[in-house]
């Protein structure tokens, strides 16, 4: 993975639709300035990396806030970097010691390289390196782009019967398999999942999945709670503005957990959901922290305490959540399809940027430029 080098030569749209089989990169300048540009094909320079076209790639909340605010807590935008690590790709080119994979396998990429060497990443705790390269993350390009070089071993062969585009969900879906693995989430067990986004509807359907006998999604918007109902979620519940003890009173009233739930998930990153959480959970209960928001805010922690609670972060994802989220999917146990609001060309990528942030999908998906796609819409991507 290679960080921008200089700055990028601006493609306007015309002369990117007129492009095929070449490297156009969507880079963000700074906040509200995302612009085509050209790369060039990179070229592999390690025996173990691979050369990847990219099919697709899913906007996540994260290319959002790059795009809206030009940077997350300490990764700040100071030079042009190409957005997007959701993705799926095909392989054109491997290293000489690359085994496991042939020219023309579909992968899902884990869009990292961690060091290998450090006490975090020798310990299996890779996702916690303090020198991982991770793609759209400054300084280091992303994959929103045609051609895209990743170490072998973080692509994940994907299996007959599991498409490109459901490839490009695994990225979240291994998110959502981190956060419950950390939940250490019983058969059995009430769960409770602050934010009905892609990572909070997954953290249901991955809670569903190891037993959870009730998962009640919360957010704010109607529509949301509406497709969580029909995905995962047992339960439902719309926040409302009244203080963080009230709503987690209804909350467990709706659920009928008068002692509160055995976990809580906050996937939305907003304080008011994070403080209301402390109030949902049960004595003894575990909490996990997946949604990220502000660097600081005001908590209860008097609750924390007084329940003993079992509180965690929870970070991308490490050892096996990728081989994981591949068999959820191909084994039919988890339906990431129907997250896919819709599927558009890449020269459509600015306006599906000023979609999402609109709340008007779940997941949109952008087609790699070299992907002949006409824009489709709806949730029936195949």
């Amino acid at each position: 993975m290679a960080s921008s080098v200089g700055e990028p030569v601006s493609v306007p749209i015309q002369e990117a639709k007129s492009k095929r089989t070449q490297n156009i990169s969507l880079f963000l300048h700074k906040p509200h300035d995302l612009r085509y540009g050209e790369k060039e094909p990179p070229v592999l320079k390690n025996q173990f990396d691979v050369l990847l076209a990219i099919n697709y790639t899913g906007i996540c909340g994260s290319d959002i806030h790059f795009w809206e605010h030009g940077g997350i807590g300490a990764y700040n935008v100071t030079s042009p970097i190409v957005l997007g690590h959701e993705s799926a790709g095909t392989v054109v080119q491997i290293g000489s010691a690359v085994k496991h994979l042939r020219i023309g396998d579909h992968v899902a990429l884990e869009p990292c390289a961690p060091c290998r060497r450090c006490e975090a990443c020798l310990s299996g705790h890779y996702n916690l390196c303090p020198d991982m390269i991770f793609a759209a993350s400054p300084p280091y390009d992303g994959t929103l782009t045609g051609f895209y070089i990743a170490p072998a071993d973080f692509c994940h062969k994907l299996p007959d019967g599991v498409s490109l585009q459901e490839g490009a969900l695994i990225e979240p879906l291994a998110v959502a398999v981190h956060i419950v693995r950390q939940a250490e989430v019983k058969p059995g067990q009430s769960v409770v999942i602050m934010g009905a986004g892609p990572v909070g509807l997954l953290c249901a359907a991955v809670a569903r999945v190891f037993g959870a006998s009730m998962v009640l999604s919360v957010d704010i918007v109607d529509s949301k709670l509406e497709f969580a109902k029909s995905f995962a979620a047992t339960h439902t519940y719309k926040s409302q503005p009244i203080s963080p003890e009230a709503n987690a009173a209804e909350i467990r009233e709706i659920a009928n957990l008068p002692g509160g739930a055995d976990v809580v998930i906050d996937a939305s990153g907003f304080e008011l959901s994070i403080r209301t959480s402390f109030f949902v959970i049960r004595v003894g209960g575990t909490y996990v922290q997946g949604g990220m928001g502000k660097s600081d805010i005001t908590f209860p922690i008097m609750a924390l305490c007084m329940k003993e609670v079992t509180a965690k972060g929870s970070f991308r994802y490490g050892s096996g959540d990728y081989k994981l989220a591949i068999d959820l999917v191909a084994t039919g146990r988890i339906d990431v399809k129907r997250l896919i609001t819709g599927t558009v060309p890449f020269i459509e990528a600015l306006e599906a940027f000023e979609e999402v942030k609109g709340g008007h999908a779940i997941k949109i998906l952008i087609a790699g430029p070299n992907e002949k796609l006409n824009s489709q819409r709806g949730n029936d991507i195949t």
